[in-house]
């Protein structure tokens, strides 16, 4: 047995979940070491979420990764944190309301960067002072985010094997390798020292625990685009979005694709449209004020035909908002937010994992519909990262309906029975035709007759209204007399908050809605069969999917609504005790 696999170096068997903040000022190194927490979790057979905090000023400021670890799969905050270790005290108080410390909980600081505040002080939570800075001082090259990894990794009782394949995987091309190995050791053996590491620790990872694949929603987007055949992409970068624009970038280029940085979102949202008229499948991600910016282009995208794909990745509104927290607010914007009677699809993942199936999914409706999809997922998916199980292999691209050559008598618009007609590639022979934003006959001609405007306006609609989505509308699971209905990143804090209502004799059936729009009423109804009450969840201030559900379905009589904007993420035991007085009320 190495030193590395120590049995005080082995988690005990409890087979609970462990929630631990590290925390610090910009350019601490905290996001980095909660990335490689998170690693090493995955690399012990864990598996693991790292959601990233920081201040209004996006850049800068203070930081904070809050990582939950668990031996079952997890995909959401727990309620309150088992640890707190900050590398410094910098406007950390600022986090109180994210990081709920447990009052059997601990912090660890570095003594020499002050005391801790006051506001975490007050909760009960035990204080372990270690000189972080010091002790990384001591050893040249050494980093003190690297003291606090092994502090962390020693709390929630991973084994420092794994810590060590985390940094050598992170820091590889680093001259300060063994150094920061050393790091992680020294903080390792403090912790254990000064009788830190008495936290609720982890259970025993099942045996032969398949290999976990460490993701984000925007990198799992992105490669759900990539698999459902997008070749070009133009964008321009704005938070939450970004990284799913820098993954992209090589990626496409090695499928033959590219991505092209565009001026504004004006100018993106065009650009795909020229491209994907071309015969590429095309895509742009933005966050809201982006996605208000290009609803002309996305009207443009439904009157001519032309698929594209937005990724929306939600953020707190109205305006600038509060760019890099997570809020469900551009529902009510997405699936009725152009001029016109202007159908489209919306699509929203209800995980990090589903990130990348939903993606696809998008691109593969649009292709098919020939129209505008809007994916909406959200600063919490997009930015966090998850130790998940690798998804399938699936690599079935969107296949859209295209014109033959010379085809006789081709109408770009023909008035076919399911609402799609074939789509003509520029310079095909014999298909030439004109797509703008004006009404028009079906032979592209522009048009303002009373019936040429009726015929496209009931194809369009009707492309979408037959298309059959099959089951992959909705989540559906349990069953009983009351459903709780909700949608995107506040599925996971339902499905766990269900699951503790139950083991307490409260039942209720979950329906997360995965397409928002065309909604699919029909089966809606058949989930809903035999339920007399509903209670709506979600994370916006006005009940936006609540208000959705009402404008096209017949909800229940007794119809109930949870909901909160952000910046704070639902959270499990709040969902659990606001489902059971929701359930058991009369």
């Amino acid at each position: 047995m190495s030193a590395d696999e120590k049995p005080d170096a082995m988690p005990p068997a409890d087979g609970g979940s462990v929630s631990i903040a590290l925390a610090g000022s910009g350019g601490s190194g905290v996001m980095t070491a909660g990335s490689m927490l998170l690693a090493a979790a995955a690399e012990a057979g864990y598996y693991g979420l790292m959601v990233r905090t920081s201040g209004p000023q996006i850049r800068g400021g203070e930081a904070a990764a809050l990582v939950r670890v668990a031996a079952v799969a997890i995909e959401t905050l727990d309620d309150t944190f088992d640890a707190l270790v900050a590398i410094d005290w910098g406007n950390v108080h600022r986090f109180a309301d994210e990081i709920p410390l447990a009052a059997t909980g601990v912090m660890v600081g570095d003594p020499a960067e002050g005391e801790p505040p006051e506001v975490y002080r007050a909760r009960g939570a035990r204080y372990c002072p270690v000189t972080m800075k010091a002790l990384a001082k001591g050893i040249a090259g050494a980093w003190p985010n690297m003291i606090a990894l092994g502090i962390a990794g020693a709390l929630i009782g991973l084994p420092r094997r794994a810590l060590h394949a985390a940094a050598r995987k992170s820091l590889r091309r680093s001259q300060t390798l063994e150094a920061n190995l050393a790091a992680i050791d020294a903080g390792f053996a403090a912790a254990t020292a000064t009788g830190v590491g008495t936290v609720r620790r982890l259970g025993v990872p099942a045996a032969h625990a398949r290999k976990r694949w460490l993701v984000s929603g925007n990198e799992a987007a992105g490669a759900g685009a990539i698999r459902g055949g997008v070749r070009f992409v133009a964008a321009y970068p704005i938070t939450p979005a970004t990284e799913m624009l820098e993954w992209l970038a090589p990626a496409l280029a090695r499928v033959g694709g590219a991505l092209l940085q565009a001026e504004d979102e004006l100018a993106s949202v065009n650009m795909i449209i020229g491209a994907s008229y071309g015969g590429v499948p095309s895509l742009t991600a933005t966050a809201g004020p982006g996605l208000a910016l290009m609803t002309e282009g996305i009207g443009l995208a439904v009157a001519a035909e032309v698929p594209i794909v937005v990724v929306d990745v939600m953020r707190g509104g109205p305006s600038t908002g509060i760019p890099a927290k997570s809020e469900q607010s551009d529902l009510s914007f997405a699936v009725a937010g152009l001029h016109g009677d202007a159908p489209r699809l919306v699509l929203a993942p209800t995980s990090i994992a589903d990130c990348l199936p939903t993606t696809q999914w998008a691109v593969q409706l649009a292709e098919a519909l020939q129209s505008p999809a809007i994916v909406l997922s959200d600063q919490f998916m997009g930015q966090s990262r998850a130790a998940i199980d690798r998804p399938p292999e699936s690599t079935v691209a969107g296949k859209r309906l295209v014109a033959d050559a010379d085809a006789p008598e081709y109408q770009r618009y023909r008035n076919t029975d399911c609402g799609v007609s074939p789509m003509a590639v520029p310079g095909t022979p014999g298909t030439v035709y004109t797509a703008d934003g004006l009404s028009h006959t079906e032979a592209g001609i522009p048009s303002s007759s009373a019936r040429d405007h009726l015929l496209q306006l009931d194809k369009r609609a009707r492309k979408l209204d037959r298309h059959d989505y099959g089951s992959r509308w909705a989540d559906i699971e349990g069953d009983g007399d009351a459903a709780v209905i909700t949608f995107g990143s506040t599925t996971a804090a339902v499905r766990e908050a269900l699951a503790r209502a139950a083991a307490g004799g409260v039942q209720a059936k979950l329906v997360a809605i995965r397409l928002l729009a065309p909604l699919q009423s029909g089966a809606l109804a058949n989930a809903l069969a035999g339920v007399e009450r509903v209670l709506v969840v979600e994370q916006n201030h006005s009940g936006q999917l609540l208000r959705h559900l009402r404008s096209a379905f017949d909800l229940p009589a007794r119809q109930s609504s949870f909901r909160r904007p952000g910046p704070l993420p639902l959270r499990p035991g709040e969902l659990a005790d606001a489902i059971i007085a929701w359930r058991t009320a009369p």
